[in-house]
């Protein structure tokens, strides 16, 4: 709970000093994230985990540039991306694997080529779903490569990365490893975790591993799998990945008992509720995702 009182200590200073300038309390929210990224892991963190779930995308359009931009000045210790594959063979940022949520086309992203896929409207819908943080801003914004992502934050954040339909797309891991290698996110001087690649394919997952052994690795499961989970399921994951990421709501405390004592640390998604989260904070869960990356500030007004 460290890292409760930590944000709130330093939210109410800031407040008090500056009178609620915000450009000063995202700087200090900027500071409890470094924290955790001065450690030699950060999976050995002490404190929870905020994973920005396709960015802050309670607060923009998910999967954009502008989600991933807010969710790094609210201090999220990662920001998680969806990878898809266009016709051409280029890693782009969604969830699903076709337009027809989150643009204003319709039809599998794999039928669509980049510079197809570049002249969709990604962000509008957001204005249209979500009125009460609707910005003009949004409007138009573009569904972003994997590629342009690194080109805009490098090595200023940590990236949790997942493979989504890897069965679907051709060499999808090595374009994956390709890119990480590229941007030097590969090199022995990058502190371990800082890309943590997840996938509901055990498949896809064992490919990377085999391919580069020193990624640290996270086994998504469907609630159904969550519940089914065993000492032995925990086991066979900790071959080859370091951590599980249940649906939270398939979990309990003697789930993640049985899976840290296998050595696995376990991030469940997505959990908006900041009593749910202290709940899974006291079951002794890593991170969280979750779509309110100040999720903190939430849980500290609850509690004072």
């Amino acid at each position: 709970m460290r890292r409760i009182l930590l944000a709130f200590s330093f939210i109410f200073i800031t407040l008090f000093i500056t009178g609620c300038n915000t450009s000063h309390t995202t700087n200090v929210v900027n500071t409890v994230s470094d924290l955790h990224i001065n450690q030699t892991s950060l999976l050995e963190s002490e404190d929870l985990l905020i994973i920005a779930h396709r960015g802050a995308s309670a607060y923009a359009p998910e999967h954009t540039l502008v989600s991933y931009k807010l969710a790094k000045e609210l201090g999220a210790d990662y920001i998680e991306i969806d990878l898809q594959m266009t016709k051409d063979g280029h890693l782009v940022a969604m969830h699903d694997d076709t337009v027809d949520r989150t643009t204003n086309s319709e039809g599998k992203v794999s039928n669509f080529t980049l510079a197809e896929l570049k002249k969709l409207d990604a962000g509008s819908w957001f204005n249209e779903e979500l009125p009460e943080y609707a910005n003009p801003d949004f409007e138009n914004l573009k569904v972003p490569t994997l590629r342009e992502i690194f080109e805009e934050f490098g090595h200023d954040v940590n990236y949790y990365i997942e493979t989504k339909n890897p069965d679907q797309y051709t060499n999808m891991e090595s374009a994956l490893l390709s890119l990480l290698d590229e941007f030097g996110l590969l090199d022995e001087t990058v502190e371990p975790g800082k890309v943590l690649i997840q996938s509901f394919s055990e498949k896809s997952l064992r490919t990377i591993h085999e391919m580069e052994p020193s990624l640290s690795l996270v086994q998504l499961q469907t609630q159904k799998e969550a519940k089914k989970a065993t000492k032995k399921t925990f086991k066979k994951i900790s071959e080859y990945a370091v951590a599980v990421g249940p649906n939270y709501k398939a979990i309990d405390e003697d789930y993640v008992k049985k899976a840290t004592d296998a050595g696995l640390h376990v991030h469940p998604f997505t959990v908006d509720d900041p009593q749910e989260i202290e709940q899974l904070e006291n079951w002794g869960v890593a991170g969280v995702f979750t779509n309110y990356t100040d999720i903190y500030e939430k849980l500290a007004k609850v509690r004072f």
